[in-house]
């Protein structure tokens, strides 16, 4: 198996993730958010040149598969399964999302947000996300809080999100795994299944 840390292509990416890990976890701490528990989906990267997320996505292809990929508010997204995880805190994460760049420009180039997954029913979010965190968290000046419904063509589960951010790192909350949503995409059948749960 080809360990992510060993491509060439991704060498920046594996300086990085110290610093992500820590204002991550600072993010968290801040906001009052005790992530021990939840469930993180994928890890998500960001950059401002085609030629890195060119760059990125070969060396992706090179320690795994890709999994899936979308146009999602007029770009591409392609998520990969790694065969080595990606370790943040105490989260081993085997789905890496990568899109190509958008109208906004990242301060930086390099991963960006964790994907929180809170099942149940969509509507209730927001509201079970903002139940997780600390009574004084988002009073925090430097925190910002969005809500957003991103979705694929031929995506057909709803996948609200809110997002938390300091302008560096983000945490993100959905209700479904980015695998159902994929699959939904694939096999529109699903979505009933998984609705009448």
């Amino acid at each position: 198996m080809t360990k992510w840390q060993s491509v060439d292509e991704l060498y920046d990416l594996v300086s990085d993730l110290s610093r992500f890990t820590q204002e991550i976890t600072g993010l968290a701490c801040r906001i009052g958010l005790d992530i021990a528990p939840l469930m993180a989906d994928h890890i998500s990267l960001r950059c401002h040149q085609n030629a890195t997320a060119e760059r990125w996505s070969a060396g992706l292809e090179k320690c795994g598969t890709l999994f899936s990929e979308s146009l999602i508010n007029g770009r591409p997204v392609r998520l990969f399964k790694l065969e080595q995880p990606v370790c943040v805190a105490h989260w081993n994460f085997t789905l890496i999302e990568l899109p190509w760049p958008g109208e906004k420009r990242y301060p930086h180039e390099g991963w960006e947000h964790i994907e929180i997954v809170l099942p149940g029913p969509a509507e209730g979010l927001h509201a079970r996300a903002l139940a997780l965190l600390g009574n004084d968290g988002l009073l925090d000046t430097g925190i910002k809080v969005k809500t957003s419904s991103p979705a694929a063509e031929g995506e057909t589960l709803p996948n609200p999100t809110l997002a938390i951010t300091d302008g560096k790192v983000t945490l993100k909350f959905h209700p479904w795994s980015i695998e159902a949503v994929v699959l939904s995409e694939r096999q529109p059948v699903l979505n009933t299944v998984l609705l009448n749960k």
